[in-house]
C-alpha cells in the first residue's frame, strides 16, 4: 500500500518521515518531489572494478547548468535529506525528467526502513541534456511495511551508506566479501 498525501503529512507530523527542506508545494497525491542537489561526481577511472574502491571526483553544478553526456555515469545527490522510520521509501524519476532522456537510478530505487540521508542518484542520459541544481528530478513514494522490523538501516553496523552527506557517494561494493 502506498501512502497518500494526507498520510505522508501525518507521518511527517509524527516524525516517522522526515524531509528537509520540506515544501508543501512538492507534495503530490501519493509522492513527494525531490530536487537535484548542487553536487555531481564522476568516477576517476574509465574502467571500474567491483573488488576495489573506485574513487570519484566531485564538482559543483554551475549556475548556468551542466551538460550531461551519453555513455557517462554521473552520480548526483538529492537536495533533500530524508529519514524514513516506519515505511519503505522508493525513489522514482519524474515523467518530465524521463521525457528529457534522464534516468536517475540504475538499480537502486528502493531505500531501507531507517535510511537517514540524502539520496545518491545514478544518472545517465539518452542524449546531451543540461541540468541545473535545484531542478525537480524525482519523487519519493512511501510503502507500508507489513510486520515488525528487526534491524533498522541506521542501526546496522555493516550499513555502507549511513554517513550523512550532501555529496554523492561512490559504490561501496568493494566492502562486500565475494
Amino acid at each position: 500500500m502506498i501512502l497518500s498525501d494526507k498520510r505522508i503529512l501525518e507521518e511527517i507530523d509524527k516524525g516517522s518521515i522526515v524531509i528537509e527542506p520540506f515544501d508543501r508545494k512538492c507534495l503530490g497525491t501519493n509522492s513527494y518531489d525531490v530536487h537535484l542537489g548542487k553536487y555531481l561526481a564522476t568516477y576517476k577511472d574509465d574502467v571500474l572494478d567491483a573488488k576495489k574502491h573506485n574513487e570519484i571526483a566531485h564538482f559543483e553544478i554551475p549556475e548556468e547548468g551542466f551538460i550531461l553526456q551519453p555513455g557517462k555515469l554521473y552520480l548526483g545527490v538529492t537536495l533533500e535529506y530524508t529519514e524514513t522510520h516506519g515505511h519503505v521509501p522508493f525513489l522514482e524519476g519524474k515523467s518530465s525528467t524521463g521525457r528529457l532522456g534522464i534516468d536517475i537510478h540504475a538499480t537502486a530505487g528502493k531505500g531501507d526502513v531507517g535510511f537517514c540521508n540524502t539520496w545518491t542518484l545514478e544518472i545517465s542520459v539518452a542524449q546531451p541534456v543540461r541540468v541545473y541544481a535545484g531542478m525537480p528530478v524525482g519523487q519519493l513514494i512511501y510503502f507500508v511495511v507489513d510486520g515488525d522490523i528487526e534491524t533498522l538501516y541506521n542501526t546496522k553496523g555493516n550499513a555502507k551508506y549511513n554517513h550523512k552527506t550532501i555529496r554523492p557517494v561512490e559504490s561501496m561494493m568493494w566492502k562486500n566479501a565475494f
